[in-house]
């Protein structure tokens, strides 16, 4: 486990370097306020930038609370999962790509140290980035519409939390599997854009899918109970989880011997 917490400080001390544990939970934070701001304020903005006649009076309805803050899921889904991707895409691509990987792997190093150790870290910025930005939504759907119990934002919480992982787990797994990062990236959003689509058009027959999480989630908040099939989801969704760690590992030790 020493080798282990060596791999896993090195890639958190290089993801300092980069400033990555600075501009990933900005972002989030960012995504996370603007539903909340641009729905409250969105008749002032019009009025402002809408260049409507004199006299025109603007009538939005007034979203709910838990509208606004699936909102906010919906846009983490959006562009949350393509800052996913985009963060992850070089993980173990790009040093396999330059041979950094093959020098670490020549020294007494376990593959599975090495690949764990890459995914750990990514989890531990995408958690920290996910929940302030998600923090910072619900605080300000607290401020500008009505609190929201934070028991109800933590189940939210975790239940999209556990697809994030499993979009991280994606690209990780694309990452053992293709050298070029451009291609992990293409490769890894396809996949999510498809299991989306599915999930929405046979959501009858796909009711454990992963991409499902989202949508209970969303039903969680208006109706305020989770359906029967939520158990079987998270099941299902930590199983794939690490059969994705597993071929991973499995993949880029095969690929690395071949080399």
């Amino acid at each position: 486990m020493r080798q282990w917490s060596i791999l896993l400080n090195k890639e958190i001390l290089e993801m300092w370097r980069s400033f990555k544990w600075i501009w990933v939970p900005m972002t989030f934070i960012l995504l996370g306020m603007m539903d909340p701001l641009t729905s409250y304020y969105m008749p002032q903005i019009l009025d402002a930038v809408g260049d409507l006649p004199e006299g025109t009076i603007i009538e939005i309805p007034t979203p709910s609370a838990q509208e606004v803050l699936m909102m906010t899921v919906n846009q983490f889904n959006i562009m949350g999962v393509l800052v996913i991707v985009l963060l992850t895409m070089g993980l173990i691509s790009a040093e396999r790509k330059s041979g950094v990987a093959g020098m670490i792997l020549v020294k007494p190093v376990s593959v599975a140290y090495y690949v764990t150790a890459k995914w750990t870290g990514a989890l531990l910025l995408l958690l920290l980035s996910y929940f302030l930005g998600f923090l910072a939504s619900w605080y300000y759907v607290g401020i500008l519409f009505e609190p929201i119990p934070f028991g109800d934002f933590f189940i939210v919480f975790m239940l999209y939390g556990i697809w994030l992982i499993f979009v991280l787990t994606v690209s990780l797994f694309f990452n053992a599997m293709l050298k070029s990062p451009g291609a992990v990236a293409f490769t890894s959003l396809s996949v999510i854009i498809i299991l989306n689509l599915v999930g929405g058009l046979l959501s009858h027959w796909l009711k454990w899918s992963p991409s499902q999480l989202s949508v209970y989630a969303g039903s969680f908040l208006t109706l305020g109970e989770l359906p029967d099939e939520i158990t079987g989801t998270v099941l299902i969704s930590f199983i794939l989880i690490v059969m994705l760690l597993i071929f991973s590992v499995f993949i880029f030790r095969k690929k690395e011997l071949a080399t």
